[in-house]
């Protein structure tokens, strides 16, 4: 998958729109056009239960969050077929709804960070790729150095509101498990 002249449609999963910053960041990305996003309402639900762990409030936020991801993007959500699904092998039946969707949707790659959950041969059968939001986010900066300074400068500066105090870019990446990002973006 090439970043340097195309707009791939990109599957993203539930552990890389919990986090935060990192949503923020991929969100920012397909905002600049550089890839299309891609998700399902599971994976939706999936993200709002998993903030349940954080507290009170914390769902309702999530939800408020994902009612305006939605909003911003009605196009991203896809249906996944059962028929798809029903055969399909992955190592965790819990994310078959996820390489489903992802084919229905005719997308490029999974974003994620279960490497184990999602195999690379049997996505690769499914004319699918694996990517670690790192290893996306340092490609999608290398071919767009300016498009995606813009975007982090941006989650920077909303993340410094928010806390109200000073926010260095290349921690705030480091806490978001950005590391290679990081180093191309932050010095």
């Amino acid at each position: 998958m090439s970043f340097a002249h195309s707009r791939p449609k990109l599957l993203l999963d539930a552990c890389v729109l919990f986090p935060t910053i990192l949503r923020e960041i991929l969100i920012g990305a397909a905002a600049e056009g550089l890839y299309q996003p891609l998700w399902s309402a599971r994976i939706l639900e999936e993200w709002a239960r998993a903030t349940r762990k954080l507290g009170p409030g914390a769902e309702d936020q999530a939800r408020a969050e994902i009612a305006l991801l939605r909003a911003s993007w009605p196009a991203a959500e896809v249906a996944p077929s059962p028929h798809i699904a029903a055969r399909l092998v992955l190592p965790d039946e819990n994310d078959l709804h996820v390489l489903a969707a992802a084919i229905h949707a005719g997308a490029e790659a999974i974003i994620t960070v279960n490497a184990a959950d999602f195999p690379k041969g049997v996505l690769a059968a499914e004319g699918l790729e694996r990517r670690d939001p790192d290893g996306l986010l340092w490609e999608l900066a290398s071919h767009h150095p300016q498009d995606m300074a813009r975007v982090l400068e941006a989650v920077r500066a909303k993340a410094e509101a928010i806390s109200g105090e000073p926010q260095a870019l290349k921690p705030l990446l480091k806490r978001a498990r950005l590391g290679r990002l990081s180093r191309l973006m932050a010095g």
